[in-house]
């Protein structure tokens, strides 16, 4: 007699349109915060540059983001990576992230995920046998990030640090007008992303024990009055010239042996679980160019939505244009979750996703 378990053993998929490619992904998560990586069912992203690539999958295959990152299949604070060829000589790989928004530039959790598994999945050449550590070259539209992933027999094990872009302060000690709280002091820096920064302090709240809902709230106001009243530029590219949100710290921003906690919330009111790798490196620039920070000194930087943790470091000055900045190295660990295939019925009047706010 079969039991169910044997009727329903061994891949199948259920009944679906056939002229509607299945999307094929693997699920990972670096210090809680989830990245959906696409292995199959994408159509071609075109462009000459990932930039221009970025740009031709909003206008044209927006609907993969929303099918893989919005509901029924994911959720608001979703996040994914579509893996694409790169026009630079040394990466091993382009990425485009996937938000609940659109398109960033950076993400450093997706970094940290997507260096085991380009090593594990064969996406840059097997290391020397007795090699510990693999670098794989991910070029972000932001520009190519080097991670350095730790290894044993060719398959990743362990964490993972990557260093970034050139990291700078934009505009430090800026009063910005906030609905319901007058006038606040925020800083603005950038670490593949830009992103405000205010003490939660200064709002009224305290960044380990607030509601997330109350964070979220505040963050979100901060973020919609910043945009109003300050114009956003990047030296090399207007397509990096955007707010992409706001980090709320515990405000202890001189270096200490001591976690520094801080929740990140961005695109529309997405929610970082991990410590955010692009908004540690921005934080990290931020620090070092007040002179709270020298390089080398490693910090701890803590989530206060799970109390995940990543460090970071500057490790050397650079330049971003007319800028001062410096290449910061942020460490942390991803774990794999699973693998899924999303398939369309084509009578489904949701099968491009929804979201709830």
């Amino acid at each position: 007699m079969q039991t169910i378990d044997s009727t329903l053993a061994g891949p199948r998929l259920p009944p679906h349109d056939p002229g509607t490619p299945t999307l094929s992904v693997v699920d990972m998560h670096t210090g809680g915060e989830p990245l959906r990586i696409v292995l199959g069912g994408c159509p071609e992203v075109v462009g000459p540059t990932l930039l221009a690539k970025r740009r031709y999958m909003r206008q044209h295959l927006d609907y993969v983001r929303r099918r893989l990152v919005y509901e029924p299949r994911g959720h608001r604070d979703m996040y994914g990576a579509v893996l694409v060829p790169s026009e630079l000589p040394d990466a091993h790989l382009g990425v485009l992230f996937l938000h609940n928004e659109g398109y960033s530039s950076m993400c450093g959790h997706a970094v940290l995920a997507l260096g085991r598994f380009a090593l594990d999945f064969g996406l840059v050449p097997a290391p020397p046998a007795g090699t510990h550590e693999a670098r794989v070259n991910i070029h972000c539209p932001c520009g190519l990030v080097a991670a350095f992933v730790e290894c044993e027999g060719g398959l990743s094990r362990g964490p993972v640090r990557f260093h970034s872009v050139p990291a700078f302060a934009l505009a430090t000690d800026l009063l910005v007008d906030v609905p319901g709280h007058g006038q606040v002091v925020v800083d603005i820096a950038y670490g593949g992303a830009f992103y405000a920064f205010v003490s939660a302090e200064k709002l009224g709240l305290d960044v380990c024990s607030a509601k997330t809902r109350d964070l979220v709230a505040a963050a979100s106001t901060v973020t919609e009055a910043v945009k109003a009243q300050f114009k956003i530029t990047h030296p090399d590219s207007e397509d990096l010239a955007f707010l992409y949100g706001t980090i709320l710290t515990d405000g202890k921003d001189t270096y200490s042996e001591e976690p520094t906690t801080n929740i990140c919330v961005f695109a529309d009111e997405q929610v970082d679980r991990s410590p955010t790798g692009s908004g540690v490196t921005a934080r990290i620039a931020l620090q070092y160019h007040k002179g709270l920070l020298e390089l080398d000194q490693t910090r701890v930087f803590k989530s206060s939505a799970t109390g995940s943790v990543f460090t970071g470091k500057a490790v050397r000055e650079a330049k971003c244009g007319d800028y001062n900045a410096v290449i910061v190295e942020v460490s942390g660990q991803a774990h794999y979750t699973g693998t899924a295939n999303f398939i369309v019925e084509g009578n489904d009047p949701l099968q491009d996703g929804f979201l709830l706010k």
